[in-house]
């Protein structure tokens, strides 16, 4: 009978931390990246409207990248002829997505100050740590996913940026 009660207690506060939880939303995702990026860049919502646009392209056509090396990542090359090739399709993609950000970033400067793009990058980049940061407190929780939401957003609000 103890063991019973033990067992769905256990079970029901599982299911009550798994329910608790905030799962991935990608349009969450993005708008939190537009907000961190206009005012960390300083955009009015002006700058924001046409550069954010050009930002989002960029960022969908670096994802397909991404995703090829994402891929090339699970797979594991037998031999010394494919483990080479596999580093030279590695090389190509990686300079295909530094070709994407000279593009890109051409693009935005001629909507935006050169200024401001060198700020929006700065601030990308932050974003991105600061994200990783919320995950790996989320982790350390026991909340794995909903961590960069409770851990970042929440961190960043209080005042992480720039330094405060």
């Amino acid at each position: 009978m103890m063991k019973k009660f033990v067992m769905m207690s256990l079970l029901l506060m599982l299911t009550i931390t798994m329910a608790a939880q905030e799962k991935f939303s990608p349009e969450k995702f993005e708008a939190d990246l537009k907000a961190y990026i206009s005012k960390e860049a300083g955009l009015t919502s002006q700058e924001a409207d046409k550069v954010y646009p050009v930002f989002r392209e960029m960022r969908e056509k670096q994802r397909v990248v991404y995703d090829k090396i994402r891929k090339m990542g699970m797979s594991k090359p037998v031999g010394d002829a494919a483990c080479k090739k596999a580093i030279i399709e590695y090389d190509k993609l990686n300079l295909e997505l530094r070709q994407l950000d000279v593009t890109y970033h051409k693009k935005m400067i001629q909507v935006v100050s050169a200024a401001k793009v060198y700020e929006i990058i700065k601030a990308e980049n932050n974003f991105h740590r600061e994200m990783m940061k919320g995950w790996q407190r989320g982790w350390q929780r026991g909340a794995p996913r909903g961590g960069w939401q409770n851990g970042w957003q929440n961190g960043w609000q209080n005042g992480w940026q720039k330094g405060k």
